[in-house]
């Protein structure tokens, strides 16, 4: 049944209130999934929906539409705090039309996870455009368990925390040596030197795990990462040799 909802957010992000705003409409997939924004009140937001609030650096509001009075609607409110940095107040509302509770929990914690991107990336990358790679693990990343697969994966322990160092080997790429910089049960989020890498487990919602990478090194080839790191995901849920289940390291 649709049903509609609300998820409110303030966060003090290390910026002034011109980065803050360059970070939300640019398109520059630094925290994000690159999107592009027609600049006017009526403009028209890549994919679908239109911008219905641009008052630069301190308003900003897009809206989609859909069928059975579907709808979801993001707006940002800005705000330069005394003593520098801003406030950013975030608000995503709109309509779901099925399975209430279990998209409403998602949208939430997944919110947290993106606004503490935002603020990582402001942090270290502000004003850098990054290469943005995305994947999603096979249908045997759906499991109960998956995620912590995954961790595993990472070498990181159950008890690993915000500020433990991790290194990030991919068969065909560099190894890169990062940080972690958020960890909850179905979060894991890494930063190196040069990238926010990302980690979803979307099994909590009964959808596969799934990574993103803001990669901020001028000579990324985008394609060759998303390969690489597509065969990891894969590998990571592939069955050990003469086993009938999956969802296990090889």
């Amino acid at each position: 049944m649709a049903k509609e909802f609300e998820i409110r957010r303030e966060v003090e992000l290390p910026a002034t209130r011109e980065q803050v705003w360059a970070a939300i409409t640019s398109g520059t997939g630094g925290w994000l999934w690159p999107m592009e924004y027609e600049p006017r009140v009526g403009g028209r937001a890549e994919g679908s929906g239109t911008v219905t609030a641009w008052e630069p650096p301190t308003h900003f509001a897009v809206r989609a539409e859909g069928e059975n009075g579907w709808y979801n609607n993001l707006e940002s409110v800005i705000e330069a705090r005394e003593g520098g940095g801003a406030m950013l107040r975030w608000v995503h509302s709109g309509i779901f039309v099925d399975d209430w509770d279990t998209q409403y929990d998602g949208a939430d914690k997944h919110t947290d996870f993106y606004l503490h991107t935002l603020g990582q990336y402001l942090r270290h990358f502000a004003g850098l455009t990054a290469a943005y790679v995305a994947a999603d693990g096979p249908a045997a990343s759906t499991d109960p368990g998956a995620f912590e697969v995954l961790r595993r994966r990472l070498r990181l322990s159950g008890a690993a925390a915000a500020g433990d160092a991790v290194r990030l080997e991919v068969p065909g790429l560099e190894p890169r040596d990062g940080v972690v910089d958020y960890v909850t049960p179905q979060f894991i989020g890494i930063r190196t030197a040069d990238g926010l890498y990302r980690f979803f487990g979307r099994n909590a919602w009964g959808m596969p795990v799934g990574m993103t990478l803001h990669l901020f090194a001028g000579d990324v080839d985008r394609e060759a990462t998303e390969r690489a790191w597509q065969a990891w995901l894969d590998g990571t849920y592939a069955p050990e040799p003469g086993s009938v289940t999956s969802g296990r390291t090889a």
